[in-house]
């Protein structure tokens, strides 16, 4: 029997579902592995330890019975804060909601539907407003490959619970690159969806045109799985993706020959990316060219993405903060962007969607000469921890430029992204790439990364790393 700890979710459902193992038994390994690891890195706010072992069993129970697993059956999984959970409190990684959420997201009910059980979950940085996991209420949450660096964020504590086997899988979002930049900063596969390819209900949105949900993971199939579970919409979806195949199929399957621009140019004017990332993306298209694609540097031409995506970030954090039971609880830093953010009314708002619309057209124009884009996922190494610490609105969006310079953009313009993990670096950290599709273009992506991790596997974290 494999060992769970390295376990991916296929491995984990197909060793559960032939009887090899359990999923009371995978279960316990998680929770053990949580109890061993999650003191020193906090990636966990909290844990759901008794509901877990009593959602097991009953999969254990249908399997005996007869039942029909599904796809993810027994399968562990972490859930960010901002993602309710029936029976916990949806924080938003601070404390200003004390009443536990009354349903599952439906992100979650998808999961659930598919045979997953939700271990606990993530912390991560309030409202997700910058792209370290750190709060007044959560404390910092720490990198395993280093613990004096961040893991990025805002979906950190979901990557580190997945980097160090905590889960097989964990879910974030990504509202400027919240599931790209920790992916990157801890060695994991992390794609960005094509906007509205996945439900956000309850909500109608995730930060407007912004935001959406999805896995961070060890492996491309992971991720795969994890998407043809979750994604699709209900009534009362801001957005919908348009129309798309497996994904499963499309990370099982040879890419063909593909046109691929490179760039190492920031979207962020000014932002210079670190000598490591440059030489990740140079390596890349090496081994690209090797596999046969017809590998060539372009200019992005990058369009100013500032009324479109700014209006919308105030607008996310002030929509969330309306809704929570105790605003005065709200951290200093979030109250002050909350006032900041005054100005953006209604009609505020419907600019910068319709601004969205024309930064997606000129992003897209690079699309015109090839099939897909390869940039560095950072700008980048992870920081040190406290990079937040004390710091207001402003100090903080500054310090925050280098990690979103590559990827935020993609969330104006709506298309699919991924950080793909690359190697580790002279300094013990991972190093990574982002490669970037056509609108509705994921199976590209899935098919591409795959090809890319058989050909250079993916860096695995182990407890002597750190």
């Amino acid at each position: 029997m494999t060992d769970l700890s390295t376990a991916g979710v296929a491995e984990t459902a197909r060793q559960i579902i032939s009887g090899a193992t359990t999923a009371r038994t995978a279960v316990d390994a998680a929770l053990d592995r949580i109890a061993a690891l999650d003191g020193g890195l906090n990636a966990f706010s909290v844990v759901l330890a008794d509901r877990v072992r009593a959602e097991a069993d009953a999969r254990d129970r249908q399997l005996a019975g007869g039942e029909t697993p599904g796809p993810l059956h027994g399968v562990p999984i972490a859930i960010k804060e901002e993602i309710d959970v029936e029976g916990a409190v949806t924080t938003f990684g601070g404390d200003a909601n004390e009443t536990p959420a009354a349903a599952d997201g439906e992100v979650v009910r998808r999961l659930r539907a598919a045979g997953a059980v939700v271990i606990g979950k993530t912390t991560m940085p309030e409202f997700g407003a910058f792209p370290y996991t750190e709060s007044v209420s959560r404390g910092i949450t720490r990198n395993p490959w280093d613990r004096s660096r961040t893991p990025g964020g805002s979906s950190g504590g979901t990557a580190v619970a997945v980097a160090t086997g905590m889960v097989p899988v964990g879910i974030g979002g990504d509202g400027g690159g919240s599931i790209r930049i920790p992916s990157a900063c801890c060695g994991l596969f992390g794609l960005k969806p094509q906007r509205g390819r996945v439900s956000n209900a309850p909500h109608p949105h995730l930060w407007w045109a912004l935001g959406t949900v999805g896995p961070l993971s060890r492996g491309v199939l992971d991720s795969a799985l994890v998407y043809d579970a979750i994604r699709g919409n209900v009534d009362g979806d801001l957005y919908q993706a348009g129309e798309s195949g497996s994904f499963v199929e499309a990370a099982g399957r040879e890419p063909g020959r593909l046109r691929i621009g490179w760039s190492t140019r920031a979207a962020i004017p000014g932002i210079r990316p670190d000598p490591l990332h440059v030489a990740a993306v140079e390596e890349t298209v090496r081994l690209l060219t090797d596999l046969g694609h017809d590998v060539r540097e372009v200019n992005p031409r990058y369009p100013d993405t500032t009324a479109a995506f700014v209006p919308q970030f105030f607008a996310g954090i002030r929509t969330e903060a309306d809704h929570v039971e105790h605003y005065d609880r709200l951290e200093r830093r979030t109250r002050q962007t909350y006032r900041m953010g005054a100005w953006v009314r209604p009609k505020v708002i419907d600019k910068a969607l319709e601004l969205t619309e024309k930064v997606s057209r000129k992003a897209n124009r690079v699309f015109d000469e090839v099939d897909v884009l390869l940039t560095p996922a950072i700008a980048h190494r992870p920081p040190k921890v406290g990079i937040l610490g004390g710091r207001g609105t402003v100090a903080s969006a500054l310090v925050s430029q280098p990690a979103i310079a590559y990827v935020a953009v993609w969330n104006v313009a709506g298309n699919p992204a991924a950080s793909v993990p690359c190697g580790i670096g002279p300094d013990g950290l991972p190093t990574a790439v982002q490669l970037v599709g056509r609108t509705d273009a994921e199976t590209t992506l899935l098919s591409l990364s795959a090809q890319i991790e058989a050909a250079r596997p993916f860096p695995r974290w182990s407890a002597g790393d750190n």
